[in-house]
């Protein structure tokens, strides 16, 4: 109750800042925007490079300047290794699943269409690399941070378990808006299952592993197939 009590304040400031946070990303930042201007390795570098600002670096200065106790609050959010013994049994089980899901969304000509996101960073292997890496650290950190943490484990003591899981589903889905139906549904499934993983395991990083695996995955085996493009000068 202690530590629920020290964060009610932070999580408004949170709250009231994510409002604003989302539709800067989904209009300014957004990487449909972005290609406007730029090549697409370029544009969803910095794509990638405001999602990490906007859904975890800015958070955590947040925290760190609002919360009266900031790791109390950043474990109860998922910045921990939570159980671990747990967490790696489900990447145990979860990677593989997650690889074959990735080869599966590989073969449907919308996700063909769709990615890897950079279709200049496929000229290079070693850009390539690269790029995955960039899309690891600066968006699949990010996403679980924002979407598994802070819109859902402060809000399962306030409007129970089954709403927050809901809602934090609800609204990683919507942010898929434009992608691929097959994907959409997909990110309606995922919602569910890595709440369940994240509650299960009281840690954001497991199900970013997991999370990361159906997107690399999935870049990787179309890389593999994909003519090269011409090399990024």
């Amino acid at each position: 109750m202690g530590l629920l009590n020290s964060g009610v304040d932070v999580r408004n400031v949170l709250y009231l800042y994510l409002a604003v946070a989302f539709p800067v990303m989904m209009t300014v930042f957004h990487f449909r925007t972005l290609l406007k201007k730029r090549g697409d390795y370029r544009a969803f570098l910095l794509y990638f490079t405001a999602f990490f600002t906007a859904f975890l670096a800015v958070p955590l200065l947040i925290v760190l300047v609002a919360a009266p106790g900031p790791r109390d609050f950043l474990w109860f959010v998922g910045l921990t290794p939570g159980h671990v013994g747990t967490g790696l049994l489900f990447v145990a089980v979860g990677v593989p699943v997650a690889l074959a899901a990735g080869f599966i969304g590989s073969r449907d000509p919308a996700m063909q269409a769709q990615y890897p996101f950079s279709k200049e960073a496929c000229a290079d292997p070693r850009v390539f690399v690269r790029f995955e890496i960039a899309y690891f650290v600066l968006y699949y950190l990010p996403w679980e941070f924002v979407f598994r943490g802070l819109l859902f484990f402060p809000l399962v003591p306030t409007v129970g378990f089954i709403p927050a899981l809901a809602l934090q589903t609800i609204i990683s889905t919507l942010y898929h808006f434009g992608h691929p139906p097959s994907e959409i549904f997909a990110a309606l499934g995922a919602g569910v299952i890595f709440g369940l993983i994240a509650y299960a395991t009281g840690s954001i990083f497991y199900t970013a592993i997991i999370h990361a695996a159906v997107g690399i995955g999935n870049d990787v085996f179309l890389y593999l197939r994909r003519p090269r493009a011409p090399r990024i000068a």
